[in-house]
């Protein structure tokens, strides 16, 4: 890889897949069980889908935002230290008790707060400066000329998203789809790693409110 490679990462239930695209369009990806070694390969600009930059109470503007503007597959709700509750329900008797009724967090959040925390470890106010927070279904929106597509888990929806990263270069995404199996990647963990190398090659833009959280870091999700 060389210095102008753009990184895309997601989680995926054993670990992080990782999709990269260079200046001279070529592009693979990789996979790990942990962030620390993919975050290590060479890299311009990296784009996570997980949230970076956490307040311990309230909702980010930045997740409000983009849910206004792409719907439910924004999930509300990533705090600091959400990881340190026995369990879901205990986060959300706190959450209910502390910032009011219905202000607690999904089950989708809740399974992936280790991740959160992996994260949120590695991340630094100087590590943002070329790492940064990205939602792949605002990409999608975005790419698509600002309009919500199908769902991903439709297969016209996938065909869409794949054909838009066919557009900015990902040419082998159909054929990484064949060869992730045995790996535990899912079909949309690696097009949503591929979306987020898009956003860190092309992205200008950002939603959020241009808060930091208590460690220094920006909350907000780059498209």
């Amino acid at each position: 890889m060389t210095c102008q490679t753009y990184l895309g990462l997601d989680g995926f239930r054993f670990g992080w897949v990782a999709a990269w695209i260079d200046a001279r369009g070529d592009h693979g990806f990789d996979y790990s069980p942990g962030l620390t070694r993919l975050l290590a390969l060479p890299h311009a600009r990296a784009m996570i889908d997980m949230p970076i930059g956490l307040n311990v109470s309230g909702y980010r503007a930045c997740d409000l935002r983009a849910r206004e503007l792409i719907g439910p597959a924004v999930f509300l709700g990533a705090r600091r230290d959400l990881w340190t509750f026995p369990d879901l329900a205990a986060a959300n008797r706190h959450y209910w008790k502390h910032e009011g009724e219905g202000r607690g967090v999904s089950a989708q959040l809740w399974n992936i707060r280790d991740k959160i925390r992996e994260v949120d470890e590695a991340m630094t106010p100087a590590r943002q400066e070329t790492i940064g927070e990205a939602h792949p279904e605002l990409i999608f929106w975005n790419l698509a000329g600002r309009v919500r597509l199908e769902p991903k888990t439709s297969p016209r929806g996938r065909e869409r998203r794949i054909a838009l990263l066919g557009d900015r270069g990902f040419t082998e995404v159909e054929r990484w789809l064949t060869l992730r199996h045995g790996t535990g990647i899912g079909r949309d963990d690696l097009i949503d790693a591929c979306a987020c190398a898009v956003a860190a090659r092309d992205s200008a833009q950002s939603v959020g409110d241009g808060r930091i959280d208590p460690r220094g870091l920006r909350m907000e999700i780059n498209f």
